[in-house]
């Protein structure tokens, strides 16, 4: 049985799909993102789970800039979560009695109308995260009446759902990932995903244009592109992509060396099964074997073949 860090306290979302990708697995609650994958890092645990991207809010910034430093570690599996909101209460709470709620900002900006519709009276106060909201709420004498968080929070904290999908918006969703220290990749099956972190050699006009024909011309298409700071100055950036297909594809492992030519330095973050289990669209000429053919024919020119 193997260790997962997670993103904790017990009861967020992360720890629920952490239960999803690894029902056996132990589990190991962390403060916070950077600790989780700290704790892999150190041997401490086997792997983490922690969230990358949501479908509302785009990349999760923590998560990013902790892959792209610190010992390089690599995704090996994905999961998307639905997210769903529940207002979360102790046992005999009636709704005319909610005056403060607790919660987390990104929680309640996705909750806004519901809390502003049922609850317009109520004051609603920052939490670090949606399940610390519920343990508040829990604790005997808590100043809180409510929480909003996931289902999971009440069943650890022992407080009820007074209502549930509360979201302004019913498809949102949540990718996680499970990361594991390097290895042994998963082996394709067709429907894969690749990431990397990308870091400019230096700032020129058509640097991003550079990176992105690397792509283009041999038919990978990129499924996110998303920027960050360096911190060493304004206007100093790296880029995480994520895009379909897999290293050992050959369009894929020449975009993925193309890079590499071209920029200062690519942290790759591993090749894994998409978990929505779609399949790229292979262009004409993409195909292993149409680069193959072209490696042969080059071959036999390079020979006197030819």
């Amino acid at each position: 049985m193997s260790k997962l860090a997670y993103l904790g306290p017990e009861g967020t979302f992360t720890e629920e799909a952490l239960r999803l990708l690894a029902p056996e697995a132990e589990r190991l609650s962390c403060p916070n993102v950077g600790a989780a994958l700290e704790a892999v890092r150190q041997g401490v645990a086997d792997g983490a789970v922690v969230p990358l991207e949501n479908s509302l809010e785009g990349g999760i910034t923590s998560t990013l800039d902790e892959l792209a430093g610190g010992e390089p570690l690599t995704i090996t599996a994905e999961l998307l979560l639905p997210v769903r909101f529940s207002l979360l209460a102790r046992p005999g709470t009636e709704m005319g009695h909610i005056k403060r709620v607790i919660t987390h900002q990104a929680a309640h900006t996705q909750c806004r109308a519901y809390l502003a519709r049922e609850l317009p009276d109520a004051v609603v106060i920052a939490a670090a995260s949606t399940a610390a909201a519920a343990q508040e709420v829990s604790v005997p004498g808590s100043p809180y009446d409510a929480a909003v968080g996931a289902a999971i929070a009440g069943e650890h904290y022992g407080l009820v759902e007074i209502a549930s999908g509360i979201g302004d918006r019913d498809d949102t969703v949540t990718r996680f990932v499970l990361v594991r220290p390097p290895g042994s990749l998963p082996e394709p099956t067709g429907s894969d995903r690749t990431s990397l972190v990308v870091f400019l050699a230096d700032d020129h006009p058509g640097a991003l244009l550079e990176m992105l024909t690397e792509f283009s011309v041999r038919g990978v298409n990129l499924t996110r592109i998303e920027s960050r700071p360096t911190g060493s100055g304004i206007g100093n950036y790296f880029f995480h992509f994520d895009f379909e297909g897999h290293v050992a594809d050959a369009r894929v492992g020449e975009a993925v060396a193309g890079l590499r030519r071209v920029c200062a330095d690519v942290r790759f973050l591993g090749s894994y099964p998409r978990a929505d289990g779609l399949s790229p669209q292979i262009r004409r000429g993409t195909a292993d074997a149409d680069f193959a053919k072209a490696e042969a024919w080059l071959d036999a020119i390079r020979s006197g073949r030819g």
